[in-house]
């Protein structure tokens, strides 16, 4: 059950990065803000996430974890709901919600967790 949990947490975080680029293209602006911003958020949101959240993350900051988490995730189900996509957003959030849950009951959402 670990595994499979793991599995659809990478899985969350991969579609987190594709909602923010959707966000990113969703935004009012003109053609050239919106590429820039579907390319710059989700590039953003994997740099915080190597450097703060990732398993190997580079600095151990259990408040850095838990902010990048939040702004990476909760971002995405954000910028899914303004790019005009609510449904996705609300299932999004809510797998996301569930699956943190389910590895914070095995042990395994915690920032002490390495691999």
């Amino acid at each position: 059950m670990t595994g499979a949990n793991l599995g659809l947490r990478f899985l969350l975080e991969v579609c987190a990065l594709v909602a923010l680029g959707i966000g990113g293209y969703g935004v009012a602006a003109p053609l050239a803000v919106r590429v820039l911003l579907a390319v710059l958020l989700p590039l953003a949101a994997a740099v915080l996430w190597g450097r703060y959240a990732s398993p190997r993350a580079t600095v151990k900051s259990p408040p850095a974890w838990y902010l990048t988490q939040l702004l990476v995730l909760g971002g995405a189900v954000a910028a899914l709901a303004f790019a005009g996509h609510p449904a996705w957003a609300v299932a999004l959030g809510a797998v996301t919600v569930a699956n943190t849950a389910i590895l914070r009951v095995l042990g395994e959402w915690h920032p002490s967790v390495t691999r």
